[in-house]
């Protein structure tokens, strides 16, 4: 794998937060993994394994408190640590990104055209006219044309996101981040968003990093998954490796990590994952606050 393969490099990622009482959690302990260029890579764990907190670090909504978060986007000509940026920088990043939150993080008071619409108005400087044709490009994509002047209270969960989408890729960002994409949907309508971000990221040539506990959707979007535990990377690999560990009868894996991904991709109610017993201080208190 060359250099020029590697969007996102994370190397020894630490984030630690500190409680009213003084109490310091360390959520990440030394995450280190490779964003490929034009993957769509899934970041999968328990409740509070810190796949969310690594989402924000990703994007600079939290400072890290070490190691780096390395970006290479087409217009650099060598890695910048995000953490290393000034504030323009960080900007200026920020504006190679599209962002799905869980909700769609629509603005109530504005209509769809107006919700895609905002980045461009706020971020380039292209004719007022140009904008509407770019509006209608993207409500295009994701078919929502023929809602582009209803209030989001108007649209259901589905059709938000898709709004929701219209907007993240207005500026065309180089990396996708979905936070929990699936969440609130029926499996259908779920089905329908992954078909969407598969078409996109294919289409937009985009790199795609998504956050998410729903399998059913993380198997069929993914190139690689990532898989956090206590803070720390359990496993990396292939969709089709964590597929073979996911169909293996439990009784044959000899490794302890290889049964604790089978129990968390197969929804199991026992197992290491929830063995109390086996649980460490780290684990008790982060799943306490999540």
């Amino acid at each position: 794998m060359s250099e020029q393969d590697v969007a996102i490099s994370i190397r020894n990622l630490e984030k630690s937060f500190t409680k009213a009482d003084g109490t310091e959690i360390r959520v990440l302990q030394g995450v280190t993994f490779d964003i490929l260029r034009g993957e769509t890579m899934i970041i999968m764990g328990g409740s509070g394994c810190g796949k969310s907190t690594l989402l924000n670090c990703l994007i600079g909504e939290y400072t890290v408190t070490g190691g780096e978060v390395l970006y290479k986007t087409k217009k650099m000509e060598t890695p910048r640590d995000l953490a290393r940026m000034s504030e323009a920088e960080l900007n200026d990043l920020r504006m190679s990104f599209g962002i799905l939150f869980q909700s769609g993080a629509l603005f109530n008071s504005m209509t769809v055209a107006d919700n895609v619409a905002l980045p461009l108005i706020e971020h380039s400087y292209v004719d007022p006219s140009i904008i509407d044709i770019v509006v209608t490009l993207k409500l295009q994509q994701v078919k929502m044309l023929a809602h582009r002047d209803k209030m989001p209270s108007q649209l259901s969960g589905g059709q938000k996101k898709r709004a929701g989408l219209a907007r993240a890729t207005a500026l065309d960002p180089e990396t996708l981040f979905y936070d929990e994409p699936s969440a609130g949907l029926d499996p259908v309508t779920s089905a329908a968003i992954d078909e969407l971000m598969m078409d996109l990221s294919k289409k937009l040539h985009v790199t795609t990093i998504v956050v998410t506990h729903e399998m059913d959707s993380a198997f069929r979007i993914a190139d690689r998954m990532v898989m956090l535990e206590k803070g720390k990377v359990l496993r990396i690999g292939k969709r089709e490796d964590f597929e073979a560990i996911r169909d293996a009868d439990p009784h044959e894996l000899t490794s302890a990590d290889d049964r604790l991904i089978h129990q968390f991709l197969n929804g199991e109610s026992s197992g290491p994952l929830t063995d109390a017993e086996g649980m460490t201080e780290f684990e008790k208190l982060i799943r306490a606050e999540s």
